[in-house]
C-alpha cells in the first residue's frame, strides 16, 4: 500500500474488500447515505416500498420490545399542500426574523478549507451571485437587512413549500405517550429507539431508489406545529415527532439557487477515544503500513 493509499477511508475499503459480498453491500448503502435536497419524481410510492421501510422501521431495537414508534403515510394531495404551506410559512417567518441564523449559525461553513478542518457543519458553497460577496456578513444586522431587500427569505419559503408540495409521500413519526415520558428513562428509551427506526428508513430508501430529507422548520414554530398535530389529528395517547418527505429520485437536475454539502465527517481522533474520555482514537491505527 502506497503512502498515497494510506488513510482511514482506504482502511475502511480495505476491510470491506474482505467481506462476504452481502455484509459489504450493507456497510457500503450505509456509508453512502444521503439526504435528498432537491425535488423527487411526482410518480407515487408504490405501497410494496412503503411497506418495506415500515417493516425496516419495525426491525429497530427498542427497550423491552416496546415499538413505541408510530406512523402515518400520508399521500392525499390536499394535505401535502398544507403541511407544504405550513413549511414554507415556518422558513419565511425563520429567516425573516433572523432566528434561523441565530439558532444554527454555529454549522454555517463558507469555504472548503473551513470544512477541512472543522468536518462538520454544512458548507453553503452555492449562493445567488448578490449574495456571495456578504457571506461573511450573513449574521449581521447588515446582512440580514440586505437578504430581506433581496426577497431572500420568500424566496426560501417558496423552494421550501414547493419541495414538500411536490413530494409524492410524506412520513410522521410519533411516539406512544405511554413509554415517552420526557424527564424519565423511558422518554430516551423511547427517543433512541424511534431515532434507530427513522434510521433505518433512511438507510433503506437509496436501495428502492428513494430519498428522504426532514421537514424541519414547523418544529421551530409551536403554533405551526400544533397545526400539523391537529391536521393528522394526532390523538392525545400519541407525541408528533418529526415529518419527513420521501419520493423516487429524478435523474441528476440543477442545484437550487442556494443550496449546501455536507459530506465531511469528523476525524476518528474527534468522535472517537479509546478506553477513557481523554484519549483521542489514533487515525491512522490498525492501518497497513505504507510501502
Amino acid at each position: 500500500m502506497s503512502s498515497a493509499d494510506s488513510t482511514p477511508e482506504s482502511a475502511v475499503q480495505a476491510a470491506l474488500h474482505r467481506m462476504a459480498a452481502p455484509d459489504a453491500a450493507l456497510i457500503r448503502g450505509m456509508l453512502g447515505r444521503r439526504t435528498t435536497n432537491g425535488p423527487f419524481r411526482p410518480d407515487p410510492v408504490s405501497r410494496e416500498h412503503q411497506h418495506v421501510l415500515m417493516r425496516a422501521a419495525q426491525a429497530a431495537p427498542s427497550h423491552f420490545n416496546s415499538q413505541p414508534w408510530r406512523f402515518v403515510l400520508i399521500e392525499n394531495p390536499d394535505t401535502i399542500a398544507r403541511i407544504a404551506q405550513i413549511s414554507g410559512e415556518s422558513m419565511t417567518e425563520l429567516i425573516e426574523a433572523g432566528v434561523f441564523f441565530e439558532r444554527y449559525r454555529r454549522y454555517f461553513r463558507f469555504s472548503e478549507a473551513e470544512m477541512n478542518e472543522r468536518r462538520d457543519g454544512i458548507h453553503i458553497d452555492h449562493l445567488p451571485g448578490p449574495l456571495r460577496p456578504f457571506t461573511r456578513q450573513i449574521f449581521s444586522d447588515a446582512g440580514l437587512k440586505l437578504m430581506r431587500q433581496l426577497g431572500v427569505p420568500k424566496k426560501l419559503g417558496e423552494d421550501n413549500r414547493r419541495l414538500v408540495a411536490g413530494s409524492p409521500l410524506l412520513l410522521a413519526a410519533l411516539l406512544d405517550r405511554e413509554e415517552y415520558r420526557p424527564g424519565e428513562l423511558s422518554g430516551f428509551y423511547s427517543v433512541f429507539g424511534l431515532g434507530a427506526a427513522v434510521e433505518n428508513i433512511w438507510n433503506a430508501v437509496g436501495a428502492l431508489g428513494m430519498g428522504i430529507q426532514f421537514v424541519s422548520t414547523p418544529m421551530e414554530i409551536p403554533r405551526q406545529w400544533q397545526a400539523i398535530g391537529e391536521l393528522l389529528r394526532v390523538p392525545p395517547d400519541l407525541e408528533l415527532m418529526a415529518v419527513y418527505r420521501l419520493g423516487y429520485l429524478p435523474p441528476e437536475q440543477a442545484r437550487p439557487s442556494i443550496d449546501w454539502s455536507s459530506r465531511h465527517r469528523k476525524r476518528l481522533s474527534q468522535f472517537v477515544s479509546r478506553d477513557t474520555c481523554d484519549v483521542p482514537e489514533d487515525d491512522h491505527a490498525g492501518q497497513e503500513p505504507s510501502a
